[in-house]
């Protein structure tokens, strides 16, 4: 089990920038993959971004060269660093886990944050 909670949201104008930060509270070492998902009004939950254990990443096309996704290990935490902001980039943002013990996959959501893309 790993609760995560998720901070950094907010109101930002267009072109502007927000660093989101999910705290996990366990060691994160041993989970195989954490990432970033969003969902807009409307719309299918998202994947952003992701990150393996092993520091590979992926960005969906929407994102990629504006966001950046990263994880310390030693401080249990994923960031996910937003420039270049566009409307289109609001929704709320949840923080994922995955985790697989044996064959089995488990996956950990936190509570979400809201982000707000608007002049």
């Amino acid at each position: 089990q790993v609760q995560l909670v998720e901070s950094g949201g907010g109101l930002v104008q267009p072109g502007g920038s927000l660093r989101l930060s999910c705290a996990a509270s366990r060691s994160i070492y041993s989970l195989n993959a954490m990432g970033w998902y969003r969902q807009a009004p409307g719309k299918q939950r998202e994947l952003v971004a992701s990150i393996t254990r092993g520091g590979s990443t992926n960005y969906s096309d929407s994102v990629k060269g504006r966001f950046t996704i990263s994880r310390d290990n030693a401080k249990n935490t994923v960031a996910l660093q937003m420039n270049s902001l566009t409307p289109e980039d609001t929704a709320v943002y949840y923080c994922n886990a995955i985790h697989y013990i044996n064959y089995d996959r488990y996956d950990y959501w936190g509570q979400g944050t809201q982000v707000t893309v608007s002049s």
